[in-house]
């Protein structure tokens, strides 16, 4: 099998590599950072390992690494690049919003459909998109990234039923964890309250709960139940609660 993972430079998706290649799985790994994914192939063995770098906050970017990975013949995909940003709304960059918007959703969108179309044909293949725990709430002070997160959860939701009904071995999920120790938070300028866990962990989990083939993955029964609790809450309340904890966040 082969696996592409976006984002693979660090944090999680660097993490979820070093699962998928104990498992005797070759990888694709892709980023911006060359440098840093090189580091990675030589930790993993260079032959096992394919460099495409690549800045996917362009679409034509997405395109080119959905036509190189193809080449290969990708069996599993793994959209985990994304980052996030802390601000007011009206203060925030909007250059770097959009930047946010083409990595978290659109290069998320056009490489699973791109793949999804691929893996339907051959009626077998794993798609996990990295989501987050904000993918269930607004999230003031950080809501261009939490609405992105809702996108790409309620996106792999519409998908993987869509696969269901029409009774297809392909498998859509979404990986959904609260705070997770990585650079996440540098990037984004802030610093969670609660305490996060390891990336190592992190990863060992979602690729546990792909092949698993669940519909959503997420470690920690805290986290899972924060998740269902907020179910009932009106939105209006979901932002207040949130809204105070990413205060706290950014002091």
């Amino acid at each position: 099998m082969t696996a592409l993972i976006t984002g693979a430079s660090s944090g999680i998706g660097k993490d979820i590599a070093r699962v998928l290649a104990k498992k005797g799985i070759r990888l694709i790994i892709s980023g911006r950072n060359t440098e840093k994914l090189e580091a990675l192939r030589d930790e993993l063995g260079a032959r096992r390992v394919k460099i495409i770098a690549a800045d996917i906050s362009k679409r034509e970017e997405c395109i080119r690494l959905y036509k190189e990975a193809s080449a290969y013949g990708v069996d599993i995909l793994v959209n985990n690049a994304g980052f996030g940003l802390f601000g007011r709304f009206t203060v925030t960059d909007l250059d770097r919003e959009l930047e946010m918007i083409d990595v978290n959703i659109s290069a998320v969108h056009i490489l699973t459909k791109l793949f999804l179309r691929d893996f339907s044909a051959r009626d077998k293949g794993y798609i996990l998109n990295v989501a987050s725990a904000a993918g269930f709430m607004p999230g003031p002070l950080m809501a261009t990234y939490y609405a992105t997160k809702n996108y790409v959860v309620r996106l792999t939701a519409a998908i993987r039923e869509e696969l269901r009904d029409q009774g297809s071995h392909v498998y859509i999920g979404s990986f959904c964890p609260g705070p997770v120790d990585t650079d996440f938070n540098r990037t984004a300028g802030v610093s969670f309250p609660l305490r996060g866990v390891s990336s190592g962990y992190a990863a060992e989990y979602a690729v546990e709960g792909m092949f698993a083939r669940k519909a959503q993955i997420t470690p920690t029964i805290k986290m899972k139940a924060a998740i269902i609790a907020s179910r009932p809450v009106p939105d209006t309340v979901l932002a207040f609660v949130t809204r105070h904890f990413q205060t706290k966040k950014g002091e």
